[in-house]
């Protein structure tokens, strides 16, 4: 399973992925279990920050208008993810953003299989499932959440202990949402979803 992945994370401007934007990626890439590389930055946009994004990610407007450009910050980590497979926390959220900045800038999307440490952690154990939550269940230490690179660290030690407990293979491309929000506008045409329920016990 650790033989060649993607682990990614964006901070955005808000949560629509169609309207919204990145500011901040980050990614590792990781080939039979060792990372061989490391790509973060800063999303340069003109517009004004929320000040709740601010708040939650420290990043200011100033930082991000002195960031890569758009266009070459997407196509720099497609780049670096190759054909690998794409992991993420919460994978529905970061894979629509990384799609619609694809069509935006090309008219495409991305073909790669991806791995969703959310909907494993949803399966094997109760309510809460934050990142933070997860690792601090696995006894992981994440410094500076919702720092993107920090984020993807924290991903790729959860993956590998919940891969140690028992085999993630058959969450491949599975996607599972909360029944009470209902799906997401958009997943890859591959993708196995379902909906579930929090468990609090």
């Amino acid at each position: 399973m650790l033989s060649n992945i993607t682990i990614f994370d964006f901070e955005t401007t808000g949560l629509n992925p169609e309207q919204d934007r990145v500011i901040e990626m980050a990614a590792i890439r990781v080939r039979n279990g060792e990372i061989v590389g490391e790509f973060q930055t800063l999303v340069q946009h003109q517009m004004e920050l929320p000040a709740k994004i601010t708040e939650i990610t420290g990043i200011t407007s100033d930082q991000m208008r002195s960031g890569m450009n758009e266009t070459l910050a997407f196509k720099m980590l497609r780049v670096f993810m190759g054909d690998s497979m794409l992991v993420a926390h919460n994978a529905a959220f970061d894979l629509q953003f990384l799609h619609w900045a694809m069509q935006r800038i090309g008219n495409k999307t991305f073909e790669n299989p991806f791995l969703d440490t959310m909907t494993i952690s949803r399966e094997r154990h109760p309510y809460p499932h934050k990142l933070t939550d997860m690792c601090n269940r696995y006894g992981i230490v994440l410094d500076g959440a919702h720092r993107a690179l920090n984020d993807v660290r924290g991903t790729l030690e959860l993956l590998k202990a919940m891969h140690k407990e028992k085999s993630v293979e058959q969450y491949v491309n599975s996607l599972g949402y909360l029944n009470k929000y209902g799906p997401p506008p958009w997943v890859p045409s591959y993708t196995n979803l379902f909906g579930t329920d929090n468990r609090y016990a």
